[in-house]
């Protein structure tokens, strides 16, 4: 009987908690889309269910806190991720036990998505699990990635000018993380989409992290494509910083290269395969 051969080297491994995207464009869908993409291997936890396309969401169905942490306890005892990347929470029960799971394991690339709209409109996440996820999961957060929407909901600030973005980020980092990137995609206007990053620890020296603007119609996912990203790249050991600009390059060629692409009827996804590269040893 042949030997098996000894496993001498492990990928970056990141783990998505997230809501599943019957569309394939967004959620947990794309979480591991990107970071396959990327060369990592992406383990995932089911936080909840939708039914949805690229017009819209129908439906949205919870899975049980119990069943999410399970999940999480799961992965987090056997494969040991390097990155834990967190999207929708969708019941007020989960973020406490989910945190001490966190916490209990040491976690410490997690980056949190605070969503709660969707993309069409749709509520994701109510006033009540968003208090739950800023109590419990922000302070484990090495970065959190609110849109303005999200920004404008958590601190009441409607970022447009330089001013706003700095008083808002400041608001959250009191939240307890250790990074704020203020996605500033949803601006619109302008040649360039801009995203503000501010970190605790240098907290008078943001960096505006941009790339230029594209039109495109292929722009479901791109919030949660860009956190996933910045968890593959906190998991391969880059720092935070240059993970922030690396996942906004590999945000900007999925959107370049997926414009013309046509999927579905409405708000298409992005290009995530652009340049696959194979599966990285960890350094």
């Amino acid at each position: 009987m042949e030997k098996s051969p000894s496993r001498t080297w492990r990928p970056a491994c990141v783990l998505s908690i997230a809501g599943s995207d019957s569309g394939g464009g967004a959620g947990l869908q794309a979480d591991l889309k990107t970071v396959s993409a990327l060369g990592g291997y992406a383990a995932s936890a089911v936080s909840a269910l939708t039914v949805q396309n690229t017009l819209g969401v129908q439906e949205v169905i919870p899975v049980p806190a119990r069943t999410i942490c399970a999940q999480v306890r799961s992965v987090l005892d056997d494969i040991h991720p390097d990155a834990v990347k967190i999207s929708m929470i969708p019941i007020p029960e989960a973020a406490e036990p989910l945190a001490g799971i966190l916490k209990g394991h040491a976690c410490r690339n997690i980056v949190l998505d605070p969503v709660m709209v969707s993309t069409s409109g749709h509520s994701l996440v109510d006033d009540v699990c968003m208090k739950g996820i800023v109590r419990h999961l922000f302070p484990l957060s090495r970065i959190v990635t609110p849109n303005l929407e999200e920004v404008r909901v958590l601190t009441g600030v409607c970022p447009r000018r330089k001013q706003d973005y700095e008083r808002a980020a400041k608001m959250l980092l009191d939240m307890g993380p250790e990074a704020v990137l203020i996605k500033g995609g949803h601006a619109g206007a302008g040649r360039r989409s801009s995203d503000y990053l501010l970190c605790s620890d240098t907290p008078y020296a943001p960096v505006l992290v941009s790339s230029p603007r594209i039109p495109s119609k292929n722009l479901h996912g791109t919030g949660c494509t860009l956190s996933a990203a910045i968890a593959f790249f906190l998991a391969s050991g880059a720092e935070l910083t240059d993970a922030v600009s690396s996942a906004k390059e590999y945000v900007y060629h999925a959107i370049k290269t997926g414009r013309n692409m046509q999927v579905g009827q409405g708000n298409g996804p992005l290009n995530h395969f652009f340049d696959p590269k194979p599966l990285k040893r960890k350094k």
